[in-house]
């Protein structure tokens, strides 16, 4: 893991703050997703940012050092953010800004538009924070975002619509004595060790909950990238949670957990007020066109939906 701005602006957000749970609310996150987040930071760096104090959480000596730093480069990236947004939009016939974590309807999406709208530059702006995504649509330095949520929330006051509703599975190496099965328990898994892809929503915190629910605590998991995660799965070292929609993976399968005990909605959203409303109901059919071309594709999932109609499309 690399340090990101938004890792600086969540450690800004702690130290005006004073605490955590105040950072919490005032990000609109899960307080502990974002003493999760804290943890990663530190570890990437090698030591501790905040003690606890009398009045709340005081920086540390390398905390101090971060912030001087944070408080230097966010202005000057908001700044550089605001006039390449000036200079892109002078004098062009508009444009599709997608904001996206990682999900398998960005691509199809991007090319629906590019092929629906030549004239139009299609851009994406990909990362793994929800929230980063959500502030930059609210500036108006994005048009859409496409985010995965599992709670029934919406992160942020934009226009949200459900693109479709997914199962979560379970990925398992091809080699694992459960892999062969039509579908398991999450206590089926009770010993394994977990990983996932990072992000900052409260998917850690509802995975545990469904676990608590099936009588067990998970190993904590791994936090990797997309392709380490595939890697340390295909080699019998753990075991990970996906999208029903995941590309087939050489060396690993993907099985239905008995009961959908966790859901993966898509999401799509805008600022009602701004100029990309007037094209939403359109890209938000063009982003359910992707979804429905990937299903066609994952023949399982496809016979699953089938007998699942509460999930896919609305």
């Amino acid at each position: 893991m690399e340090l990101e701005l938004r890792h600086l602006r969540l450690i800004l957000a702690i130290a005006d703050a004073g605490s955590v749970t105040k950072a919490a609310a005032a990000l609109g996150v899960a307080q502990p997703a974002l003493t999760t987040q804290l943890r990663r930071v530190e570890r990437l760096l090698g030591g501790p940012l905040f003690v606890r104090g009398n009045r709340g959480v005081v920086p540390t000596e390398l905390g101090d050092l971060l912030l001087a730093r944070a408080r230097l480069l966010l202005p000057a990236v908001s700044g550089l953010h605001d006039e390449a947004g000036v200079l892109l939009t002078a004098g062009d016939g508009g444009r599709f800004r997608v904001g996206a974590t990682n999900g398998p309807i960005v691509a199809g999406l991007v090319q629906r538009l590019a092929d629906a709208y030549p004239g139009r530059p299609v851009s994406v702006h990909a990362t793994w924070s929800e929230n980063e995504i959500v502030r930059l649509v609210q500036s108006g330095r994005l048009d859409y975002a496409l985010i995965g949520a599992c709670a029934t929330g919406h992160p942020g006051d934009l226009d949200w619509r459900v693109v479709s509703v997914d199962p979560v599975w379970v990925l398992l190496d091809a080699r694992h004595p459960l892999a062969g099965r039509e579908e398991v328990t999450l206590s089926d898994l009770s010993a394994e060790r977990w990983v996932s892809a990072p992000g900052d929503g409260c998917f850690n915190e509802c995975f545990a909950a469904a676990c608590a629910r099936a009588g067990f605590t998970p190993h904590f998991p791994y936090e990797m990238d997309a392709g380490a995660v595939f890697d340390l799965v295909t080699s019998g070292r753990a075991v990970a949670l996906c999208q029903a929609t995941v590309r087939d993976v050489p060396g690993a399968v993907a099985v239905p957990l008995r009961d959908s005990p966790l859901s993966w909605r898509h999401l799509i959203g805008w600022d009602p007020s701004s100029p990309a409303a007037a094209h939403a109901p359109d890209v938000l059919a063009r982003a359910a066109a992707s979804y429905r071309d990937i299903v066609t594709r994952r023949p399982r999932y496809a016979r699953w939906l089938a007998a699942h109609p509460a999930f896919g499309v609305p």
